[in-house]
């Protein structure tokens, strides 16, 4: 089975070096048309660079279509003009994979609040502003396939990033709630959390694990998330060869009798409320309050109307 990518647009943002470039990449020689979007700077967000016109170049030079652009991921307005011109040239917008960030560590007692604003910024506004900006035209075709950029960070946490794992795990919960809108629109929303040697990662990884960690062994898991049968509402991590699956869970409820219901019957019951056995991963929030009713049920017998079951 070969995996093709012809007659399909993709926007990466992000594009100009490291993941980005190589999904751009391999998203061309599949046949896709690629918008390769990339502020360029450093890590931290500052400075400019061609690295966007670099990366279209080399596309070119392999017989694909690519255009750069330079479009700030934070202002609403140049995501809709990125979108509006992509939709000229070719006629539609069929996959977004949202990778531009930045990292600005600081343990959380010396990060500066502007610090935490413009990771969350980068990261999560502009993911969600990217993917708003393809929205309408992904419902209008029947067809969607959008990637978040998250991270182990996010999902358990790293010393020094609080901002970059408020910002990570914040991507995931808009996936989740995206991937319900769209599902009706064939819209696939999914989380990938990469481990990869890059300009953001550079002084993170000693010299032989940031070989190791090459961006290019993250490239299989984030296009199989962007191709046309690929899943929606995954959380898959990659790095160095090696993939795994992630899963927001939740236990049994333990449902407490209204005489118990005081701080101190919670603490005598903590033991049980905080097992982890019976986990599953529910598909929309609404499963919780389910979980509640169920458990209420197990113990009165009755439903939440107050007749028995």
């Amino acid at each position: 089975m070969t995996i093709s990518f012809k007659d399909k647009v993709a926007i990466v943002t992000g594009a100009g070096g490291g993941l980005g470039r190589e999904y751009a990449l391999e998203l061309a020689r599949r046949g896709a048309k690629v918008v390769v979007n990339d502020l360029g700077g450093s890590r931290d967000g500052t400075g400019h660079s061609d690295m966007a016109l670099q990366v279209v170049e080399e596309i070119e030079k392999a017989g694909g279509e690519a255009v750069s652009n330079g479009a700030s991921v934070t202002e609403y307005d140049q995501m809709e003009k990125m979108v509006a011109d992509a939709k000229q040239k070719w006629g539609g917008v069929h996959i977004l994979i949202n990778n531009a960030g930045v990292l600005r560590d600081k343990t959380f007692a010396k990060m500066e609040p502007e610090d935490f604003e413009f990771v969350v910024k980068v990261h999560l506004l502009g993911s969600a502003y990217a993917s708003k900006a393809c929205w309408e035209t992904m419902r209008e075709q029947s067809y969607g396939r959008i990637l978040m950029t998250a991270s182990s960070t996010g999902l358990f946490g790293n010393f020094g990033q609080a901002n970059y794992g408020a910002a990570k795990l914040g991507l995931v919960g808009l996936a989740k709630t995206l991937q319900l809108e769209g599902a009706k629109y064939n819209i696939k929303v999914n989380s990938l959390a990469p481990v990869a040697g890059t300009r953001m990662t550079e002084d993170l990884f000693p010299e032989e694990a940031f070989k190791l960690f090459d961006p290019v062994n993250v490239v299989p898991a984030a296009l199989y998330l962007v191709s046309e049968d690929a899943p929606s509402n995954a959380i898959v991590g990659a790095g160095a060869g090696g993939y795994h699956s992630a899963w927001v869970e939740m236990n049994e409820a333990v449902w407490l009798p209204e005489g118990e219901r005081t701080v101190e019957g919670f603490a005598a019951n903590w033991a049980k409320i905080s097992e982890e056995t019976n986990l599953h991963a529910p598909q929309s929030g609404a499963e919780q309050s389910g979980a509640i009713l169920q458990a209420m049920q197990k113990v009165t017998g009755t439903g939440p109307s107050g007749t028995r079951g």
